[in-house]
């Protein structure tokens, strides 16, 4: 038995882009907005790849609140609970985690990151990347479906094994560049 299989966790599975998934995100920003708006310090914003149109994902729908600091929202991690959002101390030195319903079945994932930290700014450049190049976004999801395969029970390994790729396309998305 698997670490995650041991733990409860959902399996890794691609499945096709679904076009309702950014509507599915503005549903729930529009919760979120109002159940953690006195600790927001930036937007709310739909990431990783099901904010990507076309490309195949797994069918959780990543959102990241931006909050002045983690010590400063440390209160919101109950009021994300209140809509049935689970915290887990998943990287808790550069944000606070959580999915819903459950580690098992997954939905959503919340991540709230410092407005404009580090972690910020890469995703969003990430995201922005895939969405303006549609044959780097071509090449993530061949990897990202060959990877699903080969770490479908373990979830930690199929997203360290997409590392390389990701930093690969941030340093040619910091840089303004292009792929070629």
């Amino acid at each position: 038995m698997t670490n995650t299989q041991q733990h409860g966790e959902a399996s890794v599975r691609i499945v096709p882009y679904d076009p309702a998934w950014p509507a599915l995100f503005q549903q729930e920003r529009s919760l979120l907005e109002a159940a953690l708006g006195k600790w927001l310090a930036g937007p709310v914003e739909h990431f990783g790849s099901t904010a990507v149109p076309r490309l195949p994902a797994k069918p959780v729908i990543d959102i990241m609140a931006g909050v002045e600091s983690l010590d400063a929202s440390r209160d919101a991690i109950a009021a994300a609970g209140g809509l049935g959002y689970v915290y887990y101390p998943y990287r808790p030195d550069v944000m606070h985690w959580f999915c819903k319903p459950s580690a098992a079945f997954r939905t959503h994932h919340l991540h709230l990151v410092p407005f404009n930290s580090p972690l910020w700014i890469e995703r969003l450049a990430f995201r922005d990347f895939l969405r303006k190049d549609p044959a780097v976004a071509a090449e993530y999801a061949e990897l990202k479906g060959r990877l699903a395969t080969q770490f479908e029970f373990d979830r930690e390994s199929y997203t360290d094994a997409k590392g390389p790729f990701i930093q690969h396309v941030l340093g040619l998305a910091l840089a303004g560049g292009s792929h070629g």
